[in-house]
């Protein structure tokens, strides 16, 4: 087997010492001729030598990581926030560890240990499952600082977000406006603390309207597009005008278990969604829904959390994030 190729081996290549090829390798060589840089630099290519993270690290006490946590990555509205994360961390010369813990609360809590063993520098937990007090409890304990995504009503960690209060009245606003009363609400199987804000948002605009909003318009499955197919048969049983999914993903779902089944979008049954992810301008029709900014929400996450990592004594850090109604065509005025 061919052995890694270590640093002691470039420095006799190079004809320098150890020292000198890792001050090279560090951008620190000004005081060595531009001769002996540029051939260490030469030879690192040539040999194909990676420098020792392990090593790096104890000399350097930093890691330069940050772990991220996310509960589905399958869902496109976190690959768009794991895109943010990365631009992000790029920018700043740091190195995201993503674990996608597929709704699975025994993994997501088996990630979280993994991280603080390998002594991330922090990290942004985008799981709504996981209890806040419990995630302070531990990160504080190994002086890790982290950032919370989609837990709303948190008072620990710092924390990036969006009004899901305000996102499901803007929902139930704007069906009432095109003159829909006989509303389905699809929501998850699981309801996190964000989701209830939304149902909640929703229910107090049916409710400031007078108009009955009982668990009767409620129908519940996984959080997918698997999810929102297979609901489609309670779906049509309660006669909705419209169907409001909690999600852009259910939404999807419910897109094509009505179309095998002979309904027209909108036609006969308008839907709207909550996400806007990429799929939902592509969809046939076009899926109204709101706009929550995943990419900017993984990119404000990780420069707040890297101010965070540079300056630990920093006032608590909260940034809202706007949402926005994304008028298309699976809506009709009736």
């Amino acid at each position: 087997m061919t052995q890694k190729v270590t640093i002691r081996d470039l420095a006799e290549a190079a004809g320098v010492s150890v020292t000198t090829v890792s001050q090279i390798l560090n951008g620190k060589g000004e005081r060595f001729s531009s001769d002996t840089q540029a051939r260490v630099l030469k030879l690192q290519k040539k040999l194909g030598y990676v420098p020792d993270f392990n090593a790096r690290n104890l000399i350097m006490r930093s890691t330069q990581t940050i772990g991220v946590l996310v509960p589905n990555l399958a869902n496109p509205f976190f690959s768009m926030f794991i895109k943010g994360i990365q631009q992000a961390s790029q920018n700043n010369k740091f190195v995201p560890i993503i674990f996608d813990a597929n709704h699975n609360q025994k993994l997501q809590s088996m990630y979280l240990e993994e991280l603080i063993k390998r002594a991330a520098n922090g990290l942004i937990i985008a799981s709504a499952t996981l209890d806040a007090n419990d995630i302070d409890r531990i990160l504080t304990r190994n002086g890790i600082p982290y950032l919370l995504f989609d837990q709303n009503d948190a008072q620990v960690g710092d924390r990036v977000w969006v009004d899901d209060y305000k996102g499901g009245q803007m929902a139930a606003n704007y069906l009432l406006s095109a003159g829909h009363r006989d509303i389905a609400l699809l929501v998850g199987d699981d309801i996190t603390q964000n989701i209830q804000q939304r149902i909640n948002g929703f229910q107090s605009v049916m409710e400031k309207y007078h108009l009955s909003f009982t668990d009767d318009m409620v129908v519940q499955n996984k959080m997918t597009k698997l999810g929102g197919y297979q609901a489609v048969d309670d779906l049509v049983a309660r006669k909705p005008s419209t169907i409001f999914a909690i999600n852009d993903e259910m939404a999807i779902g419910v897109y094509r278990g009505l179309q095998e089944r002979g309904y027209r979008i909108p036609e006969d049954v308008s839907i709207m969604g909550y996400d806007d992810i990429d799929l939902a301008d592509f969809m046939m029709p076009k899926l109204t829904t709101i706009h929550q900014p995943a990419f900017e929400m993984g990119q404000v996450a990780t420069e707040l959390l890297i101010e965070r990592i540079q300056n630990p004594r920093l006032a608590h850090q909260d940034k809202q994030l706007p949402l926005e109604l994304i008028v298309r065509d699976s809506v009709k005025n009736v």
